[in-house]
C-alpha cells in the first residue's frame, strides 16, 4: 500500500479533496471505534476483524494526509474521540442504537457500511489525483466486503437491513456480489 501511494506522483488538491481526506480519516476511525466498542460487548468477531480493517483504512489516509502535509485529524487515537463533532455526535448515536441488541449492532454495522460507501463515492467523484483514487477505490471495494459481512450477519440473526444512504439498485448490486479481492 504504501509503494504504491508513493509510487504515484502528488498533486495539486482542491480545498474539497483536502477536506474529505480530512474528514475520511475520522469516519475510518469512527467505523473502527464502534466496531470496537461492540466488540467489548458482544464479543462476536465480526466486528474485531472489521476494526482491523478499519484501522488498515486509516493508515491508508493517514499515508495520504502526510504526503500532502495535511493535518492529521487524529492526533489523539482515542476511541470515541473526535475533531469532527458531527461525527462525534454519530459515534454516540450508533453506540447507543447498537447497545440495544446484538442484531441491532449488526444493523449499525451495515449502516456504517452503507454511509462509507456513498461518502467515498461521493469524494472519489471529484478527485483527479491518482494516489487518492487508488486509496478510495480500495477503501470502497472494503466498504462493499464489509456491508455484505453485516448484512448476511443481519439475516443470520433474524434481521432485515435496508439502505440508508446508498441506491436500492446498487445495494442489492453489491449484496448479490461475491466478496472482493482488494489490492493490498
Amino acid at each position: 500500500m504504501e509503494d504504491a501511494i508513493a509510487s504515484l506522483p502528488k498533486t495539486e488538491l482542491s480545498d474539497s479533496a483536502e477536506n474529505g481526506l480530512i474528514f475520511m480519516r475520522e469516519e475510518e476511525k469512527l467505523a473502527r471505534d464502534v466496531y470496537l466498542f461492540f466488540y467489548e460487548k458482544y464479543g462476536l468477531r465480526i466486528f474485531n476483524n472489521i476494526a482491523k480493517s478499519e484501522s488498515t483504512h486509516m493508515s491508508a489516509i493517514k499515508m495520504l494526509l502526510d504526503k500532502y502535509e495535511l493535518k492529521d485529524p487524529v492526533e489523539i487515537d482515542e476511541i470515541g474521540v473526535f475533531q469532527n463533532q458531527d461525527l462525534a455526535a454519530l459515534y454516540t448515536q450508533l453506540t447507543e442504537a447498537g447497545n440495544v441488541s446484538l442484531l441491532e449492532a449488526l444493523k449499525v454495522g451495515a449502516t456504517i457500511e452503507d454511509l462509507d460507501i456513498k461518502d467515498l463515492m461521493e469524494f472519489s467523484a471529484e478527485i483527479e489525483s491518482e494516489d487518492i483514487l487508488l486509496v478510495y477505490n480500495n477503501l470502497t471495494k472494503g466498504s462493499r466486503n464489509h456491508l455484505r459481512s453485516f448484512y448476511s450477519r443481519v439475516l443470520q440473526y433474524g434481521g432485515t437491513y435496508g439502505p440508508q444512504f446508498i441506491s436500492q439498485e446498487l445495494f442489492d448490486t453489491i449484496i448479490n456480489s461475491p466478496k472482493e479481492r482488494g489490492s493490498w
